[in-house]
């Protein structure tokens, strides 16, 4: 079964990324199968991944949900790690220089 972290975490997580790391959102998805996407927002998280709602050049292109690289966690802290493991990987995969963490 699949780890539900407390709706006030996983909000506080989408905030955060939503308000502090849009362009990092945007890099995600696009090395997990939305290389069109000119937009994308943290929509949601749980023990299995993390979702994002993808904006393209015409409109929504819907949600990406995207596994977490160290496979299933269980701890706030966790949520963390991952994104930045999935940002790190999306700028080796585009070719991005990541920032410094």
């Amino acid at each position: 079964m699949t780890h539900t972290f407390d709706p006030a975490v996983v909000e506080a997580v989408m905030a955060h990324m939503n308000g502090d790391h849009l362009e990092d959102n945007l890099l995600i998805v696009r090395a997990n199968g939305a290389p069109e996407a000119t937009a994308a927002s943290m929509s949601g998280a749980d023990g299995e991944a993390g979702t994002w709602t993808v904006m393209g050049p015409e409109g929504p292109l819907g949600e990406r949900r995207v596994p977490w690289p160290g496979g299933p966690i269980t701890e706030r802290g966790e949520i963390r790690r991952e994104v930045v493991a999935l940002y790190d990987a999306a700028c080796r995969t585009l070719g991005v220089e990541p920032r410094e963490h």
